[in-house]
């Protein structure tokens, strides 16, 4: 497995983590909504009806996003290496890691540092369809790509 591949996979489980981790707390409110019907009457089982019901809303949104970056994630076929950078593209700029995916928290790697970076951020957007040796400026900070994957 290429190193590449290695982010891409650890990424793809790290959303899917995070899937599992919102459907168990949808599922436990949801359970708890049950059984507090149950017993419970007047204005405080309203208001604690609320607000779970508020929260659930809150972690179906994080779900439906998550979900929306497996979705993205898996679309790309790791093992594919191109001259120009394009979604999936793992690029090094001034020495940082940059995987082309979705907006993900960095991770560690073999000790290398990698940052996901959603190809319509400010950063990514200047990557897009670029290659090795292109400089550009972002907030007074030059970059320089060096490698692209």
């Amino acid at each position: 497995m290429t190193f590449k591949q290695k982010i891409h996979t650890h990424y793809q489980q790290m959303v899917q983590d995070r899937i599992d981790v919102f459907r168990d707390m949808i599922s436990a409110l949801t359970e708890d909504s049950k059984n507090d019907a149950k017993g419970s009457a007047g204005d405080k089982h309203e208001t604690a009806l609320s607000m779970m019901h508020i929260e659930q809303e809150k972690l179906t949104n994080k779900l439906k996003e998550a979900i929306t970056q497996k979705a993205v994630l898996d679309k790309i076929d790791a093992s594919k290496t191109t001259e120009n950078i394009i979604s999936g593209s793992l690029v090094k700029a001034n020495g940082i890691f940059l995987y082309v995916s979705v907006a993900l928290p960095k991770i560690n790697i073999e000790g290398t540092n990698v940052i996901a970076l959603s190809p319509q951020s400010p950063l990514g957007a200047h990557l897009m369809g670029n290659k090795v040796g292109f400089t550009f400026e972002i907030n007074s900070t030059k970059y320089l790509i060096q490698e692209v994957n």
